[in-house]
């Protein structure tokens, strides 16, 4: 059996996913990885490769999904990211975004923060 937040955490991905393309972003790769660390989605809009962080929660009682992206987090995501540029053999303007989720029974509300923190 498949705990409960590792469900809500696909399904919040796939909602994700499907907000992006609605959008007109072209999805690349979902879920890739590169040692320990993790890029949920990676996308392209016009000519910028986007780093997407999908975080979901099921209530805002504890704060914002967004807020679980410390800096920690976004290290993971600068050192993923530098991977699969170097990987692809990539130059291309990048940026981060977080898509945060508010998903339950009786809402679903998707926030998109574009570019929502930068590489030092």
């Amino acid at each position: 059996m498949v705990a409960k937040h590792i469900e809500l955490g696909k399904k919040g991905e796939e909602l994700a996913r499907r907000f992006l393309e609605e959008k007109g972003y072209v999805i690349i790769e979902t879920n890739w990885r590169h040692e320990k660390d993790e890029i949920d989605i990676i996308a392209k809009e016009k000519d910028e490769l986007v780093i997407v962080e999908v975080k979901t929660r099921s209530t805002s009682f504890f704060g914002d999904p967004e807020d679980a992206v410390g800096s920690r987090k976004e290290e993971f995501l600068i050192r993923a990211t530098e991977a699969y540029l170097e990987e692809n053999e990539l130059d291309i303007d990048t940026r981060f975004d977080i898509i945060s989720i508010i998903l339950n029974n009786k809402e679903q509300k998707i926030r998109h923060i574009i570019d929502a923190f930068y590489p030092e």
